[in-house]
C-alpha cells in the first residue's frame, strides 16, 4: 500500500550537545538526516516526504536535497514549538486521504521490511506503531528512591515510524488541539481520542540518535552495513 511520510527535523537536539541541530552531524561522511531520507528514497511505497523543519535552516536543508539527488518527491515545511506542532504542519501538506507514516529524522536504521508490516497492519486497524519489548528491569523511583519493581511483560518502547490514516490522525491532532493536550508520541494523540493502536515488533537496531555516545552506536551499524554488503 503507498503511502506518505511526514519527517519532524526542527528540534534542537540538546542532549546531543552538538551546537546544531543533529541531523546535519555526519554519520561515515553522510548526514543523518540524508541517511533517515534514503530509507524511504529507496521504498517504492514511499510516494513522498514531507520533512518539517525550522525555518531558519531551510537554506541547509534545500542545499542537501540538492546535493543528494533524491527522486522521491521531498517538500519542505516549516515547523512548530512543539514537535507534535511539527507533525500537524505536515499533516496540512497532506494532499489527499490515505496511509500516513510519522517518523523521526534521527532514526536512519529503520529497516524497510518493518515499515511493510507496518503499513499491513495500519492498513487493516487504522493506526499502528513499530515497537520492543523492554529489556531492563525498571523501577519506579521517588526523592531518590525506590518505591516499587514495575512487571515488564507487557511493557513496551515506542519507535517509528507510527502509521495511521489521515483521517484518523488529524482527527486526533484536532482533538487535541481543542483540549491543550500535548503528548508524546502520535499514537498517544489517537490515545487519548478514544482511538486504538496496534503494535507490530520491530528491532532494537532502530535506535533514535539523541547523545553524543548514540553515534558510536550509529558508525557501528553503518559499518556493519558496509561489510554485509561486500561479503
Amino acid at each position: 500500500m503507498d503511502y506518505q511520510v511526514i519527517i519532524p527535523a526542527a528540534g534542537q537536539g540538546k542532549r546531543m550537545k552538538a551546537g546544531k541541530n543533529k541531523l546535519f552531524i555526519e554519520a561515515k561522511g553522510t548526514p543523518v538526516i540524508i541517511h533517515t531520507l534514503k530509507v524511504f528514497e529507496h521504498h517504492n511505497a514511499c510516494k513522498r516526504i514531507i520533512l518539517v523543519i525550522n525555518e531558519k535552516e531551510y537554506d541547509e536543508f534545500n542545499s542537501l536535497l540538492k546535493e543528494y539527488h533524491f527522486n522521491t518527491p521531498i517538500k519542505i515545511v516549516t515547523g512548530g514549538n512543539e514537535r507534535q506542532h511539527s507533525v500537524m504542519q505536515g499533516i496540512q501538506a497532506i494532499e489527499k486521504e490515505g496511509m500516513v507514516l510519522v517518523h523521526d529524522g534521527a532514526r536512519p536504521f529503520i529497516k524497510q521490511e518493518h515499515i511493510e508490516q507496518l503499513v499491513k497492519k495500519a492498513s487493516e486497524t487504522g493506526a499502528a506503531i513499530i515497537a520492543v519489548p523492554v529489556k531492563d528491569t525498571i523501577k519506579r523511583v521517588q526523592d531518590d528512591e525506590i518505591t516499587g519493581t514495575i512487571e515488564r511483560s507487557s511493557l513496551w518502547a515506542a519507535q517509528t515510524p507510527q502509521a495511521f490514516r489521515l483521517s484518523i490522525l488529524m482527527n486526533a491532532h484536532l482533538k487535541a488541539e481543542a483540549t491543550g493536550f500535548l503528548g508524546t508520541d502520535d499514537a498517544s494523540l489517537v490515545e487519548e481520542a478514544g482511538g486504538k493502536v496496534a503494535i507490530i515488533q520491530g528491532d532494537y537496531q532502530n535506535i533514535k540518535l539523541t547523545t553524543p555516545d548514540d553515534l558510536f552506536v550509529a558508525e557501528a551499524i553503518l559499518e556493519a552495513e558496509r561489510r554485509n554488503e561486500h561479503v
